[in-house]
C-alpha cells in the first residue's frame, strides 16, 4: 500500500462521498465487495458511481460514465473505497478504464486482498503513470466491506449474531416462548440486517422450537439469503416453514441415513455432512470452524446468527463472533426465563469476555446495541 500523510480535508470530503455511495451496494453485490468511488476535478465533484450488483459494472466504471464525456477524466482524481481490480472476473479490469479515460491520481482506501488483485490493481496504475495513494479513511471503508475482507483475509464469512432480551438479559419464557421480546419496529430493522447478510445461520432447535422462515420481507429485496442449518441428527421437518421459500435451505449434519438425507434433499435442499460432525451439542469448536470455512468457499461474505443460547453461547464462548446486534426490550421476564447466552460458570470475573460498544439507537420502544469483542 502506497500511503500519503498529505491528504486534504476535500481528499477526506470525496471519500466519505464514495464510502457512502459503497453501502448502496451491501444487500446486493454479494459475493463481490460493495464498492464507490467519486471523480474529482480539483475541489469539485464531476462524477460517482457504485458497484450496484455482481456481474454489473464496477464503481469506476460506473463514475465514469456518470461524466458527459469519458474525456472529462482526464487528469481528474479518482477516490475509490477499494483497490481497483487489475483481473479480467465477470467484467474488465477497472485499472484498464481509468488509464484510458486519463485519470491522472487514483486515491483507495484499502488494499483488496484478493489474490488476483492485492497490489496489482495499484502497480499497473503506477506503471502507466497514474499516481496511487492509499489508507484514506481506511478503517471506515473495511467497516461497509467487513464481510469480504474476512472471507479473503481468513477464509471465513463475518459472523454477527443477533439476539432479543429483556432489560434482565433473558430471551424468552421457561417454556421457550419469545413472540414477541421486542416491538414491530426492531423486528423490521432485523430485516435490514437480513438483507444485506448472504446467510443466515440457525440451529436446529431453532428450527423445532419457533419454525422460522428466515427470510428477507422488504419491499423489492433482491436477493433471499440462504438459510442455514446446524443440524446433527437431521431433525429439522419436511414441513418446516424454511423449504417454503427460494433458496432451499443448506443443512450440515453429521447423520448417514441416507434415506433421511434422500427425504431432505428431495425436497430441494442441500444437505453436507462433515467429517468431524458438526454442531456437536454446538459446544464443538472444531466443527464450527469448518462450517464457517465451508461457508467461505461458499463465497458466503457476512452470515446473521439468530438461534437459541446454546448456539451462540457456543460462538461466544469459542471466539467466532465478530459482532453482536442485541435488541433489548424494556420489560422484565424473570430469573426462570432463558438465559442470553448458555455459558459456563466463572469463578473469576478476569474470565469474563468483553465486548466493547460500537453503537447503539433507540428502534421504536427497543434499544439496539452493536458490540464488538474488546
Amino acid at each position: 500500500m502506497t500511503t500519503s500523510p498529505q491528504f486534504t480535508e476535500f481528499d477526506r470530503r470525496a471519500m466519505a462521498r464514495a464510502i457512502e455511495l459503497a453501502e448502496r451496494g451491501t444487500r446486493t453485490t454479494q459475493p463481490n465487495p460493495p464498492v464507490g468511488c467519486v471523480i474529482a476535478r480539483g475541489e469539485r465533484i464531476i462524477g460517482e458511481g457504485w458497484h450496484e450488483r455482481a456481474g454489473e459494472p464496477h464503481a469506476e466504471v460506473a463514475a465514469l460514465r456518470s461524466l458527459p464525456s469519458e474525456s472529462d477524466a482526464a487528469g481528474a482524481t479518482a477516490y475509490v473505497t477499494l483497490e481497483p481490480c487489475s483481473h479480467h472476473g465477470r467484467t474488465p479490469p477497472c485499472v484498464d478504464a481509468l488509464i484510458r479515460a486519463k485519470v491522472a491520481h487514483v486515491v483507495y482506501s484499502v488494499d483488496d486482498p484478493n489474490p488476483q488483485v492485492a497490489g496489482r490493481g495499484a502497480e499497473a496504475l503506477r506503471r502507466a503513470g497514474v499516481e496511487v495513494s492509499a489508507g484514506l479513511l481506511a478503517a471506515e471503508a473495511e467497516e461497509v466491506n467487513a464481510g469480504y475482507l474476512m472471507r479473503r483475509r481468513h477464509g471465513r464469512p463475518f459472523v454477527r449474531v443477533k439476539v432479543g432480551m429483556s432489560l434482565d438479559g433473558r430471551t424468552a419464557l421457561a417454556d421457550g416462548t419469545s413472540k414477541w421480546i421486542t416491538g414491530e419496529a426492531a423486528r423490521e430493522d432485523v430485516q435490514q440486517w437480513r438483507a444485506r447478510s448472504a446467510a443466515i445461520l440457525t440451529g436446529v432447535g431453532t428450527v423445532l422450537t419457533d419454525d422460522p422462515r428466515l427470510d428477507v420481507r422488504l419491499p423489492g429485496a433482491w436477493r433471499q439469503p440462504l438459510r442455514v442449518v446446524l443440524d446433527r441428527n437431521l431433525r429439522t421437518p419436511l414441513s418446516a416453514r424454511l423449504f417454503e421459500a427460494d433458496p432451499k435451505p443448506l443443512i450440515f449434519t453429521a447423520n448417514a441415513d441416507d434415506e433421511r438425507i434422500a427425504a431432505i434433499i428431495a425436497h430441494g435442499a442441500r444437505v453436507e455432512r462433515m467429517a468431524n460432525g458438526p454442531h456437536r451439542a454446538t459446544n464443538d469448536a472444531a466443527s464450527l470452524r469448518a462450517v464457517f470455512a465451508r461457508l467461505g468457499e461458499l463465497e458466503i461474505n457476512e452470515v446473521l446468527v439468530e438461534a437459541g443460547s446454546t448456539l451462540t453461547g457456543a460462538l461466544v464462548r469459542h471466539g467466532l463472533v465478530d459482532e453482536l446486534l442485541l435488541y433489548i426490550a424494556p420489560k422484565l421476564l424473570g430469573p426462570q426465563a432463558r438465559p442470553l447466552f448458555d455459558l459456563p460458570p466463572l469463578t473469576d470475573l478476569q474470565q469474563a469476555q468483553r465486548f466493547r460498544i460500537m453503537e447503539q439507537r433507540q428502534i421504536g420502544d427497543d434499544l439496539r446495541v452493536r458490540l464488538r469483542p474488546a
